[in-house]
């Protein structure tokens, strides 16, 4: 028996490990870094990249930065924002830099589809921005479900979908299991990402 719940203990430690390196490694700012290269490069090749670089510093590079100095003052816990009364703040911040983004793309002259893309950013916290104030949905499964629709829109439909949600779903069981998220949390977070990102897509592009 002991022996038994020994190897339960390090089955469920082992899973944990899993759980945190996939939450780490497919974080919603690497997403927010991610898209617009990709976006770019498929579009519009190396002068592609170059927009998509503008818009991945102001929405997820300058965010992240935000984020990494409001752990080192305490102002937040951890860089995920897990404490839910900590992300009022925060979110306000990001919104900021991504119509500043968004404004900045749009004067320059940026191909439709990079504006696209930054607003797709903008009405995924425009949906997910007050429900988190009320119910802690996940961010985590929202902006991955968003870029998969994105990417959706732009490449092959069907194998993106596929590999996109097998991912998502990774990662919500990833937030589940590390105790982030309940299952209906990062459920409603990848159907309002997905949701916010399919209407401005048809609305616009």
């Amino acid at each position: 028996m002991a022996s038994a719940g020994s190897g339960s203990v390090q089955a469920a430690q082992r899973e944990n490990r899993v759980a945190r390196v996939l939450t780490e490694v497919f974080a919603p700012a690497h997403f927010v870094i991610g898209l617009p290269l990709a976006v770019g490069a498929v579009t519009s090749g190396w002068a592609g990249l170059g927009w998509g670089a503008l818009a991945a510093g102001l929405c997820g590079g300058v965010p992240a930065g935000v984020i990494a100095a409001g752990v080192r003052s305490g102002r937040f816990g951890n860089r995920h924002i897990t404490d839910r009364a900590q992300r009022p703040w925060l979110i306000g911040v990001i919104v900021a830099l991504v119509v500043a983004a968004l404004v900045l793309l749009a004067l320059l002259g940026a191909p439709r589809v990079m504006v696209v893309c930054v607003a797709i950013m903008l009405a995924t916290l425009a949906v997910v921005g007050p429900i988190t104030l009320a119910w802690k949905i996940s961010f985590h499964t929202a902006v991955p479900a968003g870029s998969v629709v994105m990417l959706a829109h732009m490449l092959p439909a069907v194998p993106v979908y596929v590999v996109g949600v097998l991912l998502v779903a990774l990662i919500g069981w990833s937030r589940v299991v590390i105790g982030d998220h309940t299952p209906a949390q990062t459920a409603a977070g990848a159907v309002a990402g997905g949701a916010a990102t399919w209407v401005t897509l048809a609305l616009f592009l």
